[in-house]
């Protein structure tokens, strides 16, 4: 996606800088054409100002960044919304502030449909154009380190109950990355293992003795 626009000043080079600051950008990711170069005049007579073209190409990840920086404005909420690297070869937004938990719904609910939105904008085909999938992670106030922490507390603790009653335990219905979690923190306790079971958004997770899974 493009995002062009038309800036005059004193100079061409004021009138670059102007476009970067507008387009919260660095000049060097600019393209731009001159339109017309400023004049200085005699004695202020005749002096105009210098135009030009500044074009942007939106990077897909920004594309993501500008939709969620929208849900925030349209919601008229006053909090801060930012982007880095993940630690997964994914894009990491960040939002946070006062008021923040109204995009983040029962156990994430609210905000890993925005997370899956995002990403439907930042990987949207455009005619003509190759492109690499990107991956798109959303995350408000810390809460998926604080969910993910809780989730390994509700496994341990889950784990010891099916040892000491002998029986086996369904876990609530949880989206792909909270089984993940699960599954990763039940590998590493002895005499129990994970199943899945169920369908979509029914999908649940059984844990339950494993007699084979011992220490060596």
């Amino acid at each position: 996606m493009k995002k062009e626009i038309i800036v005059t000043a004193k100079t061409v080079e004021e009138a670059k800088a102007k476009a970067a600051a507008e387009l919260e950008v660095s000049v060097e990711e600019l393209e731009i054409t001159v339109l017309e170069e400023g004049k200085k005049g005699f004695l202020g007579i005749g002096a105009s100002d210098a135009k030009i073209s500044a074009v942007y190409t939106v990077k897909r990840a920004g594309v993501a960044l500008d939709f969620i920086r929208k849900v925030v404005e349209d919601m008229e909420l006053d909090l801060t919304v930012a982007m880095k690297d993940g630690d997964n070869d994914d894009t990491l937004i960040t939002v946070d502030g006062e008021g923040a938990g109204l995009l983040i719904g029962h156990h994430g609910e609210t905000m890993d449909s925005l997370q899956y939105l995002a990403n439907l904008a930042a990987n949207k085909k455009v005619k003509g154009e190759k492109q690499e999938y990107v991956k798109i992670t959303l995350d408000i106030e810390g809460y998926r380190a604080k969910r993910e922490q809780k989730l390994r507390e509700l496994a341990r603790k889950m784990a010891s109950k099916v040892v000491k009653g002998k029986k086996s335990v369904m876990l609530e219905p949880m989206n792909p990355y909270e089984r993940r979690i699960i599954h990763s923190e039940i590998q590493g306790i002895e005499g129990v293992s994970t199943n899945s079971i169920g369908s979509e958004n029914n999908r649940r997770i059984v844990i339950f003795l494993d007699d084979t899974k011992t220490e060596a």
